[in-house]
């Protein structure tokens, strides 16, 4: 599925570019541990989560992109990091559930 297709129907903003072009699965959780285990290559990772070792799982798991719910940002040290490590962050006003239910709705429209 298209990055750019969800991140605009759930109203994203850009933290830190650069998010893949397309993803292939989704995985939402805040357990750092239960995160480096799960977030797939190319997955979209859903969290609250905003430490700098949300970055480091990131780009260790090589997700296509870490979407923020609920309006959490990072801060500034925080988003260097991830630009320096090519990781995408992306917020918004939703919540984990209302990411997950638009991302499913487009899902369902793909088929």
């Amino acid at each position: 599925m298209k990055t750019e297709t969800v991140l605009r129907e759930i109203g994203a903003k850009e933290l830190s570019g650069g998010a893949a072009e397309e993803f292939d699965g989704v995985y939402a959780g805040d357990l750092l541990s239960r995160a480096m285990s799960h977030v797939g290559e190319g997955n979209l990772w859903i969290t609250i989560m905003s430490n700098v070792n949300v970055v480091a799982v990131a780009s260790l798991t090589e997700a296509a992109a870490v979407v923020l719910a609920e309006d959490v940002t990072m801060t500034e040290d925080v988003l260097e990091a991830a630009r320096e490590k090519g990781v995408a962050v992306y917020t918004t006003g939703l919540t984990v559930y209302e990411i997950c239910a638009v991302i499913h709705s487009l899902s369902e429209k793909a088929l």
